[in-house]
């Protein structure tokens, strides 16, 4: 007797209209990644090999890199022979058709060499003025930040993205973040010099065996004084933000698209956090096109809740987006809480979350994502989080340097993205590009650790590496709509600051392990000789400073148990690295390079808001 064949599971069954948001991106074939790596390899090869053997270009380049003009000692790589050789293979592999894979690949090494000719012309320049040359290592760093800059701004420029919004800037707080910037950097240099007076045998020690990558000892001890600095100053604020309780009633929005394998979990969170509340909670549960037995479930036992009321929704138009503007629209609260339907919410995160918003300068608050364990990214994962969350985001609030609060789980005042015209569609990212505006309204984010709820972690390779592209593409999305903050007249420390450091993060990220395997390829080719070129320098881009903050924030959170994670963080970061040039792969390319630099608020009249005074719905 034949049985009936079973039926398979979609192989991206956790796939939506998000996954690539349509005119702007693609999926990626999952060969593209390593034929790119290999194609990046032999070009490497052919460029170190042709620089240092042809003699006209041996003469040209003593450097044994496109370096030209005097300069002093030596450099671990040659940097811009690496950022040629992946400029060609990225524009090879890029979602385009041959005419456009051509202007990009000149466009990204016309422009990169323009600016490191200028760079070269003005050593000429201190050489013949004040007989002053740079040092080579200097020269490799710039060149490095200069191919970082040039390829997120080409992206920006000839990737298809979102349009732009006009944006209200708040520039009240600037002087404030000036000034707990300046006041914590002096101390973190007098700190700094004050210990290398003193002795750093153990610093040396570390950085012999790459755990600092080379880095002067001066540096590593400022980097992780500062960020320890800022995430006390954030945590003062926190705690005077929760002087006073606060329990208004409150909505919980969840957008839901075929999660009928947990939403009871999501549902019960929320019942939880309920009862440990005094307020009034309603849920308004929006069903985004959903196929599968979702909404049955939630019926079934949101009749069974006792402090939750739950009404559902319906959005029949795919997109996150589309499903939180409905349910942002049947709010009937000050307040409410958007949660994702995979997110499971601890008891007392209303409790907690919500005694920031009776100070009336908090716009948003986030938490700490935990992993729910079992998985294969989980562990590491945990790291993640508790270091981007638990510390990098508490400090950065402290400086009004937080970009984007996750949509994992977030409490908003209503007001706030009903003035910005409800969530952004068509495009990844719509809870960073919603947070960061309400910043630039005046308002503060928050994330607050203690506040805390698990969320789904991949399970899968294809699951995750469908999330990180999402993730890590919307840092082009965001930027690319919110350009006003960049570009405009205006001035404001996270958008002149943070998110432009973003954009170079997320070139440096893709350009990672490039990097590593150029290393070992001039290491192991003898391009150099081994007393210049230290495998060190090799595996500090796999260790480095970061994974030494990585250890602080894992202790000033208590979180010792997952010290024993690093292993695996430090491989997951590779990962991460990987999927953020998949992601730059899936960007859809246009012909022309529109211009990304206009000031799109030059018409746009700056608020000077007091505290404790609203935004004027027709300034937002």
């Amino acid at each position: 007797m034949n049985r009936p064949k079973e039926k398979k599971q979609p192989y991206f069954q956790f796939a939506s209209v998000d996954s690539t948001p349509r005119g702007l991106s693609h999926s990626v074939p999952l060969w593209y990644g390593p034929a790119l790596l290999g194609l990046f390899c032999v070009l490497s090869v052919v460029l170190l090999f042709t620089v240092n053997t042809v003699p006209i270009l041996r003469q040209t380049f003593p450097s044994g890199d496109l370096i030209i003009g005097p300069f002093q000692g030596a450099h671990s790589i040659s940097v811009r022979i690496f950022i040629v050789s992946f400029f060609i293979s990225y524009s090879v592999f890029c979602h385009a058709n041959p005419f456009k894979k051509v202007l990009m690949g000149l466009d990204l090494c016309l422009s990169f060499a323009v600016l490191c000719l200028a760079l070269d012309l003005t050593t000429i320049l201190l050489d013949l003025t004040i007989d002053h040359t740079l040092p080579l290592t200097a020269v490799a760093i710039l060149s490095g930040i200069l191919g970082f800059g040039v390829f997120s701004a080409k992206l920006l420029e000839r990737g298809r993205m979102p349009a732009s919004v006009p944006m209200t800037i708040d520039t009240t707080q600037n002087r404030q973040t000036l000034l707990r910037v300046a006041v914590i950097s002096v101390y973190c240099t007098w700190l700094a010099i004050f210990v290398l007076n003193r002795d750093f045998g153990v610093v040396e020690a570390l950085r012999s065996n790459s755990l600092l990558g080379g880095i002067g000892p001066g540096v590593f001890l400022f980097l992780p004084a500062f960020f320890a600095f800022l995430f006390l100053g954030g945590l003062v604020d926190q705690a005077l933000f929760r002087i006073r309780t606060f329990a208004p009633d409150i909505s919980v929005v969840i957008p839901a698209h075929n999660e009928m394998h947990i939403i009871e979990k999501t549902l019960r969170g929320v019942e939880a956090a309920a009862a440990n509340y005094d307020g009034k909670v309603t849920v308004l549960f929006v069903d985004n096109a959903s196929t599968d037995d979702t909404v049955a479930v939630v019926r079934r036992v949101s009749a069974e809740l006792e402090h939750a009321d739950v009404r559902v929704l319906h959005e029949p138009r795919p997109g996150k987006a589309n499903a939180l503007n409905l349910g942002l629209s049947a709010v009937e609260t000050d307040f409410f809480v958007r949660i994702d339907a995979d997110t499971i919410i601890q008891p007392r995160a209303f409790l907690r979350g919500m005694t920031y918003f009776f100070n009336d300068e908090v716009g948003a608050l986030g938490g700490l994502p935990l992993s729910p364990g079992g998985g294969l990214f989980d562990r590491a994962r945990q790291v993640e989080a508790i270091v981007k969350h638990g510390m990098y985001s508490v400090g950065l609030a402290a400086i009004n340097g937080i970009v984007g609060v996750p949509g994992m789980f977030v409490i908003y005042r209503t007001e706030l993205p009903r003035q910005l015209g409800g969530f952004a569609g068509g495009m990844n990212g719509e809870d960073t590009e919603m947070s960061l505006r309400i910043g630039e309204l005046g308002y503060r984010l928050i994330v607050d650790p203690e506040v805390r709820f698990v969320s789904e972690v991949p399970r899968t390779y294809a699951h995750m590496r469908e999330q990180r592209m999402r993730w890590f593409r919307s840092t082009y999305h965001v930027a690319a709509r919110c350009r006003a903050v960049v570009f405009s007249s205006e001035v404001s420390f996270r958008g002149k600051i943070i998110l432009p450091y973003m954009l170079l993060n997320s070139a440096r990220r893709a350009m990672m392990i490039p990097l590593i395997l150029f290393g070992f390829i001039e290491y192991f080719g003898e391009f150099k000789t081994l007393d210049v070129l230290q495998l060190q320098a090799v595996l500090a881009v796999i260790l480095g400073a970061p994974m030494l903050i990585s250890v602080l924030a894992l202790i000033v959170n208590g979180y010792f148990v997952q010290l024993l994670y690093l292993p695996e963080y430090v491989v997951f970061r590779l990962l991460r690295s990987y999927f953020t040039l998949e992601s730059n792969l899936s960007i859809n390319l246009k012909m022309s390079s529109g211009s990304m630099y206009a000031d799109v608020n030059a018409k746009a009249q700056t608020i000077k808001r007091r505290k404790g005074e609203p935004v004027r719905r027709s300034e937002a």
